[in-house]
């Protein structure tokens, strides 16, 4: 395939490349066959802003696909590769959630995007430093996953010290909810399918910013392997809609974290 030059990539429209990024680049031409099968080869190669970013390139790529009549069956399983190696079994799910999302795209307008994609830059970080793996990022919500449950403590941890270095645009405050819970869910090449997945997403939001939440499940694998200045503060037994059975759940304690927070959120207490 004859390079594309300069002069002809500035001619062709916006819609003729499968990704823009936030600063207006473009990238992965698709205006004809010859560049769609190249976009398909070199898609893994590149390094979007963020799993939506990801998502819509990859669905413009299979339109253009299927509009000059390539089968891209190869770069179909590729895409679905990253499902298969996540962990099968009991694994620990950790959620977060920006609180206030709303309010700050307010504040900081076109300045959102990219402190959006500093906090998940502080988590993926953290998480991979735990050994655990990234499921999705979508809106304002991170998930991963870990065959370990003191991993994924150890992640929340990690990320919510990052996220009070600060270093945030117009200096605003910038918060995160944190939510794990243990469950043994199936795996299918769309990710996850299970009541633990719903679990581990209500207990997330029903956290406050600055605060993490466990699952009793959780608790049970990681008491006997806490930190040194690190607790575990019971919050009682909650009911959450379209969970069938009450949780119990614990706030992280540690010394350099916020402590202090109002009652949760989305959940009733049981009686």
């Amino acid at each position: 395939m004859p390079p594309l030059r300069a002069k002809e990539r500035a001619q062709l429209p916006d819609s003729a490349f499968a990704y823009i990024d936030s600063r207006g680049k473009r990238r992965l031409p698709i205006h004809d066959a010859a560049h769609v099968r190249n976009a398909l080869a070199r898609f893994g190669q590149v390094a979007f802003e963020d799993d939506a970013a990801r998502d819509r390139a990859r669905s413009r790529l299979l339109r253009a696909a299927k509009k000059h009549g390539i089968m891209p069956i190869g770069f179909i399983s590729s895409q679905l590769e990253p499902q298969r190696k996540l962990p099968k079994g009991h694994v620990t799910f950790l959620l977060t959630d920006i609180e206030g999302s709303t309010e700050l795209l307010g504040r900081l307008d076109d300045q959102y995007a990219s402190l959006l994609t500093d906090v998940r830059r502080r988590v993926r970080a953290a998480v991979r430093q735990a050994g655990g793996r990234e499921v999705s990022a979508r809106g304002d919500d991170q998930f991963a996953v870990f065959e370990r449950a003191s991993a994924a403590l150890e992640a929340a941890l990690a990320i919510q010290r990052a996220m009070q270095a600060g270093g945030w645009p117009g200096g605003v405050d910038v918060r995160l909810r944190i939510g794990l819970h243990r469950g043994r869910p199936e795996l299918t090449d769309t990710g996850y399918v299970g009541l633990s997945v719903h679990a581990a997403a209500r207990i997330c939001f029903a956290a406050h910013g600055g605060q993490i939440v466990m699952s009793s499940a959780v608790r049970t694998a990681v008491l006997e392997s806490l930190a040194d200045g690190v607790s575990l503060r019971s919050l009682g037994r909650w009911r959450f809609r379209g969970l069938p059975e009450p949780v119990d759940l614990f706030q992280v304690d540690a010394a350099d974290l916020l402590a202090d927070f109002p009652p949760l959120r989305s959940a009733v207490p049981a009686k």
